[in-house]
């Protein structure tokens, strides 16, 4: 019955990645109609969308945004929609989605960049807005996923929340808290399908670790991917699917064992540094190949601002929802996140060369 229960899957995966592929007819025109489901990157003079598996390039006026609806027309040339054009588009619409924005355009009204570029990318997983330079100091780094909404983000929130709540509750109550922690970063963070995919793992690494069984977490782990693949079945080719199943099964392999190596190490930058080697264990050959370039100080890096990720988030997002009513109280809230931002902008600085 467990053969055929994991065979059923299995196959039923295949099925859907066949069935569901497109294939796009090399060097010829076509026109893709569909929602925006990754929120683009924006650069100096134009806004990369990742729509239907292709890479588009477009103008950055008019600018998109998550949940819009475009039509775009292009010729399919390696993966990309080159020459493209945007036929239409029809801007989004839902309460959640105009909330986050609220918030987004608030930072960014109260305190300089790359600050509030950084403030929002910890606290929603806005990527969009971060200016050109800073986000390749961040990718230098190995930082960019601190910034944006991952697995690997997800996995070092987890372990800060770990060595906060054991200082003061039971262990009974810490995975609960834990959990509890995860989720409401994903909420605040626009529940985009990377998070929701990155919170489901980071769940069942965190509830792993507690309770103990490992065996049951590998097969919950799998079953998830597989189940996730089934729903999406274009993840399968997607790099951040990969890194996030990746990343928390090497945090449920390696964070304990390495966290016995590291006991001198102070407490807040234990717990960050583990996780943070522990996931860099198995996203490492995977970004060495697919990005050609991998900083060995980014562990370093890592312990020295994890630590603000927790403080940031709590003090920006409380900032953001009394910016709705109170702005000028909440922009005195803000102002006390602002050495930490100036802190994890001091260590990108220093770890980019």
């Amino acid at each position: 019955m467990r053969f055929l229960f994991w065979g059923t899957l299995v196959i039923l995966v295949i099925a859907r990645i066949f069935l569901t592929k497109t294939d796009y007819p090399e060097g010829k025109k076509v026109r893709v109609t569909a929602t925006v489901r990754e929120e683009p990157i924006k650069y100096e003079y134009y806004q990369k969308i990742k729509l239907l598996g292709l890479n588009v390039y477009l103008p950055k006026f008019p600018e998109i945004s998550y949940g819009d609806k475009i039509i775009v027309e292009g010729i399919v040339f390696d993966g990309k929609l080159e020459k493209a054009k945007l036929i239409r588009i029809e801007k989004r619409q839902g309460l959640l989605l105009n909330f986050r924005e609220r918030i987004i355009s608030f930072y960014r009204k109260s305190i300089p960049e790359p600050h509030a570029s950084l403030l929002a990318g910890i606290t929603l997983g806005s990527k969009g807005g971060i200016p050109e330079g800073f986000w390749q100091d961040l990718t230098k780094t190995g930082l960019a996923h601190v910034v944006v909404a991952s697995g690997s983000n997800v996995s070092l929130v987890g372990g800060f929340l770990v060595g906060i709540f054991t200082l003061f509750f039971t262990r009974r109550l810490v995975l609960p808290l834990i959990l509890v922690g995860i989720w409401l970063y994903a909420v605040l963070a626009g529940f985009e399908a990377p998070i929701i995919r990155a919170a489901i793992m980071g769940t069942i690494a965190f509830s792993a670790q507690q309770i103990g069984k490992l065996s049951s977490a590998w097969r919950a782990l799998v079953l998830s991917a597989l189940t996730m693949l089934i729903i999406k079945p274009e993840w399968v080719g997607d790099l951040g699917f990969i890194l996030s199943f990746v990343a928390t099964a090497s945090l449920m392999l390696f964070q304990a064992r390495i966290g016995k190596f590291l006991k001198a190490v102070p407490g807040i930058l234990r717990e960050g540094l583990s996780t943070s080697l522990a996931a860099q264990i198995g996203v490492t050959p995977i970004l060495f190949v697919t990005f050609g370039q991998f900083n060995l100080l980014s562990p370093i890096a890592n312990a020295l601002v994890l630590w603000t990720v927790p403080l940031i988030m709590v003090i920006s997002g409380l900032a953001g929802l009394f910016g709705l009513i109170f702005p000028g109280l909440a922009r005195l809230i803000l102002y006390l996140a602002y050495p930490l931002s100036s802190w994890f902008l001091f260590i990108v600085d220093l770890f980019s060369y």
